[in-house]
C-alpha cells in the first residue's frame, strides 16, 4: 500500500455554495471481481486528491478480496491471485482510505459504480454510509460534449482531451485519466456559470440545454435572501421572485423546474436584476410590491388583478350585503379587497348562511308577496311589509358585530352546519360550508389584522432572533436583523379610506405583517398608540374547523 499525502485544513460542506477553487476533490478509481457489490469484492483502490486545483496527494494499494480472482478479471486488468496474496484485506485498507479521502468531494467515471462496493464495505465494517458528494465524470461528459465524441468511455474522453496518462484498467492509472478528464469538463462547466459546488452537483440533471449558457446570467447574484427581476431584451420586467438564497433560487430554474412557461420563459430572459433583502418578511413584500408595480407576464398567479371588489352593507332602511368596486368615506363595514367577484360571493354566501339578513331586492315600502328566501324560512326579508325596521335591525347588528368586534357570532353558525351536513352524510355541501366558512374567516382576519396595525400608529416589533420590522399607520416601512438595519422599501400608495387596505397587494402585506407578529416570540418594542392584538385571532377559530 503507498500513499502520499500532503496535510491541509479541510472544510465541511453542509453549505454546498463552496467556490470550486476552495473545494478538495478526492478522484478514485476501484477494481474488482465483478460487477454487484452484493457478490463482489474489492481488488484495487487508486485516488488522487487535489485541493485548490493542485494535486496534494495520491493513494493506491492492492487489496486480498478473500476469493479468487476470475481469468476474465485477471484478462482485463493484469491482476493475479499471486499478486494479492500478500496485499490487505478490505478491513485493513479501508480505514486508510477514508483518511486519506477526508471530506472531499468523491469524482469517478461512472463513480455510482466504485460508490457501490465502497458504500458495502464501509457499512459491514461498520462505518456507516459514507457522506461524501459525489461527482460523477461520466455524467457530466453526457452534458457537457456529447456531440462531440464517439462514446462516453473513459478511454475515449481522455483520448479527446488528450490526457497524458490513458487508462490501463489499473485504479491508480485511470483515476490519475479520470482526474484529467474532470479537469477538462470543469474547464467546459465554467464558461457556462459553473463556479460553486452545487452548480456542479446539479449539473447533470439540467433541463433546457437551449437556455443553459444563460446561467452565466446568475454568476453576480449573491447567496442573500431577497428578490429577483427577470427582464427581457426591451427591458421590460417578465417575472419577479423571492428567495432565501437568490444565487441557488434563480439557478434553480436551469436544473430540472418542471413548470410549462419555464422554457419560453428563459428564452426571454436578457438579464437578471436583484434586490438584496435582510429578512424573509421584507423579501416577501418587496416581492409584493414590485410584481404590483411591473405587473410582469409570467406572474400569472400572484399578479394583483386590475380590478378589485369588497363586500358591504347598504345604506337602505333594510341594509343588505351587496359587491362593489369602490370605496366610500363614512360607508361600512367593508370586507375585502377580494380578487375576483366571486372570491366576494363566497363570503357573501358564507354571510347568508351564518345569519338571516336579506337576500331579496325589496325595500319594504309596498306590501307584497313574500319572496322566495322569506318562504322558504332562511331570510328575514322586508318585501311583504310584514318586518318592522327594528325587527330587522337586530338581525344587521349581529352582521355589524360579527365583523367588527366578535367573528364566532358569524363563524359559529357555519360550524354547525357544516358538522350537521357531514353526520347527514352530505358531504359535498358540508365541504362547501367549509370553504365558505374558511373564505369567511380569512375576511375578517384581513380586517381585524388591517385595523390593528392602522390603529397602532407607528409600530416597532422585534422577534427573539433579533429580526424587527418597523410599521407606520399599516404600512411596511422597514425591517432589520440581527447584523444590522435594512434602508426603507420603495414608497407605498395608501388606499382612499383607513378602515381597509386599499388594494389587494396592500391587503396581501397586512396579511404578511400579521402573521410575523403573530408568531411565538414576536415583542413589541414600541408602538406611539396602543395595539389591539386579539388573544383568539379569526384564523385560529377557521382552523379550529
Amino acid at each position: 500500500m503507498r500513499s502520499e499525502t500532503v496535510t491541509v485544513a479541510q472544510r465541511s460542506f453542509e453549505d454546498m455554495g463552496a467556490a470550486l477553487h476552495e473545494v478538495p476533490f478526492c478522484v478514485l478509481d476501484l477494481e474488482t471481481t465483478g460487477g454487484s457489490a452484493a457478490s463482489c469484492e474489492i481488488t484495487e483502490i487508486g485516488a488522487v486528491k487535489f485541493v485548490g486545483g493542485e494535486e496534494v496527494g495520491r493513494f493506491q494499494t492492492l487489496v486480498n478480496p478473500g476469493v479468487e480472482i476470475p481469468p476474465f478479471i485477471t484478462v482485463l486488468t493484469g491482476i493475479t491471485h499471486a499478486m494479492v496474496v500478500e496485499a490487505p484485506r478490505i478491513a485493513e485498507a479501508l480505514p486508510s482510505f477514508l483518511e486519506f479521502v477526508g471530506d472531499a468531494v468523491i469524482v469517478g467515471h461512472n463513480v455510482r459504480f466504485d460508490m457501490s462496493f465502497l458504500q458495502a464495505a464501509a457499512r459491514r465494517l461498520g462505518y456507516g454510509r459514507l457522506p461524501n458528494p459525489t461527482v460523477d465524470t461520466l455524467a457530466l461528459a453526457r452534458r457537457l460534449v456529447r456531440g462531440e465524441v464517439r462514446n462516453l468511455k473513459l478511454a475515449t474522453l481522455s483520448a479527446h482531451f488528450r490526457a497524458p496518462h490513458p487508462p490501463t484498467h489499473r485504479a491508480l492509472d485511470d483515476a490519475v485519466a479520470t482526474a484529467h478528464v474532470f479537469w477538462e469538463l470543469l474547464a467546459r462547466a465554467g464558461s457556462i456559470g459553473v463556479t460553486h459546488l452545487d452548480d456542479l452537483l446539479r449539473l447533470p440533471t439540467a433541463r433546457g440545454a437551449a437556455n443553459y449558457g444563460k446561467l452565466a446570467l446568475t454568476e453576480a447574484l449573491p447567496r442573500r435572501a431577497g428578490v429577483y427581476l427577470f427582464v427581457d431584451r426591451d427591458g421590460t420586467v417578465i417575472y419577479v421572485g423571492k428567495a432565501k438564497d437568490l444565487r441557488t433560487r434563480v439557478r434553480s430554474y436551469f436544473y430540472g423546474d418542471t413548470r410549462r412557461n419555464i422554457a419560453q420563459m428563459l428564452r426571454d430572459l436578457e438579464r437578471i436584476d436583484h434586490v438584496v433583502c435582510e429578512t424573509e418578511l421584507e423579501a416577501e413584500i418587496t416581492e409584493l410590491r414590485l410584481i404590483a408595480a411591473h405587473r410582469p407576464r409570467y406572474n400569472r398567479r400572484s399578479r394583483p388583478p386590475r380590478s378589485t371588489h369588497w363586500l358591504k352593507l347598504t345604506a337602505e332602511r333594510f341594509p343588505r350585503l351587496s359587491i362593489v368596486r369602490t370605496l366610500r368615506r363614512g360607508d361600512g363595514p367593508y370586507l375585502g379587497p377580494f380578487r375576483s367577484k366571486r372570491a366576494a360571493e363566497q363570503v357573501m354566501f358564507a354571510l347568508w348562511d351564518a345569519t338571516p339578513i336579506r337576500r331579496c331586492r325589496g325595500t319594504g315600502t309596498r306590501r307584497s308577496a313574500a319572496c322566495s328566501f322569506a318562504q322558504v324560512g332562511v331570510a328575514v326579508c322586508p318585501c311583504d311589509g310584514t318586518v318592522t325596521e327594528e325587527e330587522y335591525a337586530a338581525v344587521v347588528a349581529v352582521v355589524r358585530r360579527g365583523v367588527t368586534e366578535e367573528p364566532d357570532l358569524l363563524l359559529a353558525p357555519l360550524r354547525e352546519r357544516m358538522t350537521k351536513l357531514a353526520r347527514m352524510q352530505r358531504f359535498e355541501e358540508a365541504a362547501d360550508m367549509r370553504d365558505r366558512h374558511r373564505a369567511l374567516a380569512r375576511a375578517l382576519e384581513r380586517r381585524r389584522a388591517w385595523n390593528a396595525l392602522t390603529g397602532a400608529g407607528r409600530l416597532w416589533a422585534e422577534d427573539a432572533a433579533g429580526d424587527g420590522i418597523v410599521v407606520d399607520d399599516g404600512r411596511f416601512v422597514a425591517a432589520w436583523n440581527a447584523r444590522g438595519s435594512a434602508p426603507l422599501l420603495p414608497g407605498y400608495v395608501a388606499g382612499e379610506i383607513d378602515e381597509v387596505p386599499g388594494t389587494v397587494s396592500a391587503a396581501a402585506e397586512a396579511d404578511l405583517m400579521w402573521r410575523w407578529l403573530d408568531r411565538d416570540g414576536v415583542e413589541i418594542v414600541e408602538s406611539t398608540r396602543p395595539i389591539a392584538m386579539p388573544a383568539s385571532p379569526v384564523a385560529r377559530l377557521a382552523a379550529a374547523s
